[in-house]
């Protein structure tokens, strides 16, 4: 058997008709850029968060860059993130000239971790960026406490993590700003790049647009260095028809994270440390993420079976050759430089079978019985 890290042709099956219909609204209507498919899309999504105002962007990354840059993060300034995660993180914070300050994370909930943080800030920190990786909520009480205690920003990284939920409270509606990311491995997936900034706060929301369009207002009046970085009408009408089932896609995902759970416990909990769904979380299982003896091996095993796994992520970010001006040494970050050497993604969706995943845990089985 042959079991994909994800296959989103049966998702497009059973909503194909209304895909394209979707699409056809937009060729007819011949209006591509920021219209009303954009507009419904944002309106939707804030809504679906608790948030009051959604901006639709080019991608994730672009997405947290301008949300750095609407909070006013610039040349010289310092963020505090987490470097286990993807590069878009560190990258957005760089970009713009301030230095990313990493703080190493949590081992439970690999995100990064928040009694940690007091000791990074300094008199140039602006803004705290936490990421909800893999689909689990960071613990956001103590952030917001240092936050307002040092008058710092918090632009939270939620790309892996639209629906989640923090004490009840929608991922999108804690910090001043939140990022997601469609990608069309996402949750929720475009068919192509795309990406959302939700905010409660309307004076960031209104410099968000403008940083969007080249930072003009209005058109070709330029009071800002914005660039180009627009969700586009195809992708707001594909994210429109999937919006509704997300819901129901979570749900799946966590069915099948717990039937994971279960049996892997079961069956080699000595070998490996499955997911923990922090109580007063909502995880919605971007990745089902194992801690795993003899990683490696057990992935080429899998490869071998025809199991597609993922290794999200092999290097953090403090050790990335191209933030080696920082400084950082390997040992800086333990429990980051660890997960990096054990974390291991399972194939995860929501139109996964029982029997793939039974095909799955089994040659997990094999491979422990065997080494």
């Amino acid at each position: 058997m042959n079991v994909p890290m994800l296959d989103l042709s049966e998702q497009y099956k059973s909503m194909k008709d209304e895909i394209l219909t979707a699409l056809d609204e937009v060729m007819s209507s011949s209006r591509f850029i920021l219209g009303d498919h954009v507009k419904k899309i944002e309106n939707d999504i804030a809504a679906s968060v608790n948030a009051q105002f959604g901006i639709g962007v080019g991608n994730g990354s672009d997405a947290l860059h301008i949300s750095l840059q609407a909070c006013g993060v610039k040349e010289g300034d310092e963020v505090i993130t987490t470097p286990f995660t993807f590069f878009a993180t560190g990258g957005s914070i760089s970009r713009l000239g301030a230095k990313p300050v990493f703080v190493d994370i949590d081992p439970v909930t690999f995100n990064i971790d928040p009694f940690k943080i007091e000791q990074a800030i300094t008199s140039k920190t602006k803004a705290i960026m936490p990421v909800h990786l893999y689909g689990q909520a960071t613990d956001m009480d103590p952030i917001i406490k240092i936050a307002k205690n040092h008058n710092l920003y918090i632009v939270e990284d939620a790309a892996q993590a639209i629906g989640a939920k923090y004490k009840g409270k929608h991922v999108g509606e804690i910090g001043d700003a939140t990022t997601f990311s469609f990608f069309p491995t996402k949750n929720l997936g475009a068919y192509g790049d795309g990406g959302m900034i939700v905010t409660n706060n309307e004076e960031l929301a209104e410099k968000m647009r403008i940083i969007r369009v080249h930072g003009s207002k209005p058109k070709y009046y330029h009071h800002v260095l914005g660039y180009n970085s627009r969700l586009d009408e195809i992708q707001a009408a594909i994210l429109n028809v999937k919006l509704p089932h997300l819901n129901k896609w979570s749900e799946r995902r966590r069915e099948i994270a717990n039937r994971y759970t279960e049996l892997l416990n079961e069956k080699i909990g000595e070998h490996a440390v499955t997911p923990v769904e922090v109580t007063d979380r909502y995880h919605v299982y971007h990745q089902y993420t194992l801690r795993v003896e003899k990683r490696d091996e057990l992935q080429q095993f899998l490869k071998e079976s025809g199991v597609a796994t993922m290794v999200y992520y092999p290097v953090p970010l403090h050790l990335q050759p191209v933030f080696k001006d920082l400084g950082y040494q390997e040992g800086d970050m333990p429990e980051a430089e660890k997960a990096c050497k054990e974390a291991l993604s399972l194939p995860i969706f929501p139109e996964f079978s029982i029997e793939q995943q039974d095909y799955v845990i089994e040659k997990i089985v094999q491979f422990f019985k065997n080494n």
